[in-house]
This record gives structure tokens, C-alpha cells and sequence, in this order.
């Protein structure tokens, strides 16, 4: 008996296995690949990116890098986990291939990402399909819609890289708009549409939030693009004239954060008491210390959109809290702006705060590859975040497809890789058979075997 007086035990190592493999749990990836159909459009779609004479598919290569990115990478030489397992992920590309690709597809960066989003778009719609009464636009209207969330995030750039700039944060990197499909509260969410900025890039910059909106829409099913079955929410960078009248020439609903005028304060304290009710919490119930009331019949709105209504928060301030001088009374007082007509106040005000879920997106999207853009043209990075996008929707398909009535349904990244995908196992071969042997001791086994059953009963894409 080997006895030890250290913390952990002693293990002799050798490098004898065979069949072992370190990350079985991404075969719920690949098995989401096949369901959704995403490797077939994604090969046709850049079809024309593959020379004559090449051994891989434009297609194959950039799910590749997707893969690795969702299994915790976050650079192209992270390939290499899915080639030193040819036995679940195929023959995968050499780092130099891997490369090369992205530089054709940086060479036409504007042709290759509408065809990159084309290829999603038809995975999208299929997922969506067999998701069923789990898909987030299954039985919306005007009073519960689709909901789409367009947010901003800063991405550092730790070297020279093509248009990085100086941040509003003084930092130096990229201002990336981002466009996520909500699940609400039973799930995550999912990209829609991404579009790469320089550093500098405004905040509120009506065009680049038309630009995404747009991509946005093409990514949900057609009879909802010109529909108040869809709301887009935002922060008060989408609160501007030009931006929220497209959505009303879109006919969209919208619930966009705005900011208050100079006067705010005369304002709302002609608001009779009366008028403010109590604001909810996350949970829908009444919360202690904070009101709402509407403001548009007090306000000058000729400039905006017919329909439009501006709502006001009230509250008092945690202990510590920094008020503004335009803040009346000692409260803190937010506003946002909407064009739905039903509802209450309080519930109107809940959903646009929950628009905060857009940021877990994001704190997810930077951990699988946007954290630091690791090339250095512009266009590259353009690819890059095609890519990110992609691996995402792949993690987001992953658990509406197969975890859809699990708490697993709302994990995110991080949690998935260390509960189900680096789980261990042995590939064996019987009968020109593979089969995977999944750790047996593992807690979440089970759990990994029971969402790759359900995905394996989804039928292949016609």
C-alpha cells in the first residue's frame, strides 16, 4: 500500500492509453450540427471559397474552428483539440489551411458573411422548427412578442490590430453591436447579428443600429420581420429619432431606453402621487421604494413617432449611490420609450429592465472567442466574429434541442464545458461500429447521455 502525506494522491502516469478521449461530451455538438442541418448550408453556402483541388470544405473548416471556440478556445491554433480526435471530429485542417481560408474570406469579408448568415438563417429556421413549443418565436403577438436585444460591449486590443481605437472607457480595442434572440427566463439566447466597430464607434449611432436591426430580422422567420409580433429592445444608445423611426416604419415594437430632457425634474413633479405605482422586482412582485408613471402627455414628443410613449422609473437609491443633479427628490429616475398599448405600467417596465439577460449574451459570447480578436486585419476579425457567433448558436441550439425542460437550458459556457462536455471517455470499435464510452463515475453522465438520446431521435435534415 502506497501511503502519501500530501493533500492529494499519488499517481504513477504513463502514456500507454488507447481510445481515450478527453472532451467526449462535444459529441452533443456535432450531433446539434447534424439536427440543425448547419455543416450542409454552411458547405454550399462557401462553395465558392474552395479552390479546385482543395481536401477541405470551406464549410467543414470554419465549423471546426467554431467547435473549438465552444469548447473553451479562443484562437485558430485551438483547432488542434478536435485534430488530435479524428475519431469524433474527422480529419480537421492543418493550422496553415485554417488560415488560408480566413484570408480568402477576408478578401471578400462583405460576400462571405451574407453568405455565412444565409447558411445560419436556414440552420436557424430548421432548429426553430424542431424546437417546437420551445422555439422563442412559438406563439408570439403583439402582447407577448419575439423578443431582440441589440447591446454594445467593448473588446480590449492588447496589440496594434487594424481600425482598434481609443474607447469611450480609455481603453483601446473594438465597440462591437451585437443583436440576441431572448429565450426569456426557460432558457439563454441566441445571436442574431454582429457587427465589428472600431474603438471609437458611438454608442448611439442610429446607423449601425438600423445595420444590425436589419441582419437581425433577416435571421427570424419572414412573416415576423414587418411585425409588432417583435420587439427590439435596447439601452439609450437606440434611443434616437432615426432609429426608432424605422422600427415604426418597420412596423416593429420596440422598448428603447431614453434620455430625459433638461427639465426632467419640473416634469415629474407635476405627476400627480396618484399616478405612480409601485415597479416590480424580477421575481413580478410589487418592489419596495420604486414607482412608474408615463410622462407623454407632460412631454413635447412632436419629433418622434405617432404612439410613442415615454415611461419613467423612480427609486431610491442603494446606500452609496451618487445622484445626478437632475434627480428629483432623492430619487433615482430612469425613462424608456415604447409603442405598446396594452399592459401595465409596471409590467412595460419589467420587461425593458429585463432586457439586462442581453448582457449574460455578451459575458457569454466573450467567453467563446470574443474576449480578444486574435487577427489583425480589420476584415479578419470581421470572419472572427462570424465565427463567435456561429459557436454560440451552436451552444444555444445544443440546449434548446436537447435540454430544453432542464435547468442545464440556462448554463452558461463556462458551465456547459465542465459539467458536460469535458466529460471523458473511450472510443472503441466493434462490428465497423464507434462507440463512445462516457466515464461511468461522472455526475453529469447521465445527463449527457439523455440530451444526445434526444438528439439522435430529431430526424436529419431533408
Amino acid at each position: 500500500m502506497v501511503k502519501t502525506t500530501d493533500v492529494y494522491p499519488s499517481i504513477d502516469v504513463d502514456a500507454a492509453g488507447r481510445g481515450v478521449v478527453s472532451h467526449g461530451g462535444g459529441v452533443l455538438l456535432t450531433e446539434a450540427v447534424r439536427a440543425s442541418g448547419l455543416g450542409r448550408t454552411l458547405s454550399a453556402a462557401l462553395s465558392p471559397w474552395r479552390p479546385g483541388r482543395a481536401v477541405h470544405d470551406p464549410g467543414k473548416v470554419l465549423l471546426d474552428v467554431a467547435l473549438s471556440l465552444a469548447l473553451g478556445g479562443d484562437c485558430l491554433a485551438d483547432v488542434s483539440l478536435l485534430r488530435a480526435e479524428p475519431g469524433m471530429f474527422g480529419p480537421v485542417a492543418s493550422d496553415p489551411t485554417v488560415s488560408r481560408l480566413i484570408d480568402r474570406l477576408a478578401a471578400d469579408a462583405d460576400t462571405a458573411l451574407q453568405a455565412i448568415d444565409t447558411a445560419r438563417a436556414a440552420a436557424r429556421s430548421r432548429v426553430w422548427e424542431l424546437a417546437g413549443s420551445h422555439a422563442p418565436h412559438t406563439g408570439v403577438s403583439a402582447d407577448a412578442p419575439l423578443l431582440v436585444d441589440l447591446d454594445a460591449t467593448l473588446v480590449t486590443a492588447h496589440s496594434e490590430k487594424e481600425n482598434a481605437d481609443r474607447t469611450w472607457k480609455k481603453g483601446f480595442g473594438f465597440h462591437p453591436l451585437w443583436a440576441f434572440a431572448d429565450h426569456g427566463a426557460a432558457g439563454s439566447g441566441e445571436p442574431l447579428a454582429v457587427l465589428l466597430r472600431p474603438g471609437n464607434a458611438g454608442s448611439n449611432t442610429a446607423s449601425d443600429h438600423i445595420t444590425v436591426a436589419a441582419a437581425a430580422l433577416a435571421q427570424v422567420p419572414r412573416r415576423l420581420r414587418r411585425s409588432r409580433a417583435v420587439l427590439v429592445r435596447t439601452d439609450s444608445g437606440g434611443g434616437t429619432h432615426a432609429f426608432v423611426g424605422w422600427l415604426h416604419r418597420r412596423r416593429l415594437s420596440y422598448s428603447v431606453g431614453f434620455t430625459l430632457p433638461g427639465n426632467a425634474a419640473d416634469l415629474i413633479a407635476t405627476v400627480p402621487a396618484r399616478a405612480w405605482t409601485p415597479a416590480y422586482d424580477a421575481d413580478g412582485q410589487p418592489r419596495p421604494g420604486a414607482w412608474v408613471a408615463e410622462l407623454t402627455g407632460l412631454m413635447d414628443l412632436s419629433g418622434w413617432p405617432a404612439g410613442i410613449r415615454v415611461i419613467v422609473r423612480k427609486e431610491r437609491p442603494h446606500p452609496g449611490a451618487q445622484l445626478r443633479i437632475t434627480d428629483p427628490d432623492g430619487n433615482r429616475c430612469t425613462a424608456f420609450a415604447t409603442n405598446s398599448v396594452r399592459g401595465q405600467l409596471a409590467d412595460l417596465e419589467l420587461r425593458h429592465r429585463r432586457r439586462a439577460r442581453c448582457e449574460d449574451r455578451i459575458r457569454g459570447a466573450k467567453d467563446t472567442g470574443l474576449r480578444n480578436l486574435p487577427l489583425h486585419d480589420f476584415t479578419q476579425n470581421q470572419i472572427w466574429c462570424a465565427i463567435v457567433a456561429l459557436a454560440c448558436d451552436l451552444l444555444a441550439w445544443t440546449q434548446l434541442l436537447a435540454l430544453p425542460d432542464h435547468t442545464a437550458r440556462r448554463w452558461e459556457p463556462k458551465r456547459l464545458r465542465h459539467r458536460l462536455f469535458t466529460i471523458a471517455g473511450r472510443l472503441a470499435r466493434h462490428a465497423r461500429r464507434a462507440v463512445l464510452h462516457l466515464a461511468a463515475h461522472h455526475p453529469w453522465t447521465q445527463l449527457a447521455v439523455q440530451a444526445l438520446t434526444t438528439l439522435r431521435t430529431l430526424p436529419d435534415p431533408g
